[in-house]
């Protein structure tokens, strides 16, 4: 019988958590940038509804991002030692619900622009403004889904994100998939919308945190970002040179050597305080 406990330094693992219309592969990189540093670091990266690994959301009632946190959560609780948490946009949406679920068995955090689109509701003036421009996307992707237009769908959520153009540039097997993809879109946005968590639950995360944001953030993540760094009282925000929301997948190397850091460091300081 194992006796290694959730308290075991030597059982850390690391829970990377893909964006909207991605999937497990996005953080390979990521994984094997981890490998070469470090041999004791599990590495997962669960796969969110609607992609083809996982299925459909099963509709038994109103999907919500606890729902998608679940698989996450799991994990947590199957696996000894802390877990670091990476997230990217829905990813981290994710990764905040998981760990506010979880919180003593988060050692780290890293998030890369998440769409804690909730929290613009109290940003003031300039919040209202960059939610409206989030309902105005949602919407506009919602409508093609409703109306049997999934190409036209995917390419105006993935233009938004990657900038104009960025669907008709993609690979055309890429393009099925998010054609695929789209019919999540709507949910994932419903999820993150009417996440019920108050500014004030984040505020209590005591966990040290890297929020990233690009250079070129699109105006709702940039407030995100920025507003997370300040409510999580072990935050720090880091801008990626030249990078957009996108930063993940066309700034890897950079994106991914910062959340390298930020683990190694985390798991130093918590091994020093096991000793």
């Amino acid at each position: 019988m194992s006796t290694t406990s959730k308290n075991d330094k030597a059982a850390v693992s690391v829970i990377a958590l893909h964006c909207s219309g991605s999937g497990a592969n996005q953080w390979r990189p990521l994984r094997e940038t981890l490998a070469s540093m470090s041999p004791r670091h599990a590495f997962f990266a669960p796969e969110h509804y609607g992609c083809d690994g996982v299925g459909p959301w099963g509709g038994e009632r109103a999907f919500t991002l606890a729902d998608e946190a679940a698989r996450t959560v799991e994990i947590i609780d199957r696996h000894p030692g802390q877990v670091h948490l990476v997230g990217h946009s829905y990813g981290g949406g994710v990764a905040l619900r998981a760990a506010l679920e979880r919180p003593r068995d988060v050692a780290s955090i890293t998030l890369y622009e998440p769409s804690a689109f909730n929290l613009l509701k109290g940003m003031g003036a300039d919040g209202a403004r960059e939610f409206a421009e989030i309902l105005a996307i949602a919407s506009r992707t919602a409508e093609g889904v409703v109306a049997g237009d999934l190409r036209g769908a995917a390419t105006a959520f993935v233009d938004y994100w990657g900038g104009e153009g960025a669907f008709s540039a993609l690979r055309p097997s890429v393009q099925s998939m998010l054609t695929r993809w789209v019919p999540k879109a709507p949910l994932d946005f419903c999820a993150l919308i009417h996440e019920p968590t108050l500014p004030s639950a984040y505020a209590k995360l005591r966990i040290p945190t890297l929020v990233m944001r690009g250079e070129h953030a699109p105006p709702p993540t940039r407030l995100i970002a920025e507003i997370l760094s300040t409510l999580m009282p072990v935050a720090q925000l880091m801008t990626v040179p030249d990078a957009g929301h996108m930063g993940p997948l066309t700034h890897a190397d950079k994106v991914n050597e910062a959340i390298a850091l930020h683990i190694a460091q985390c798991g130093e300081a918590l091994e020093s305080l096991a000793e």
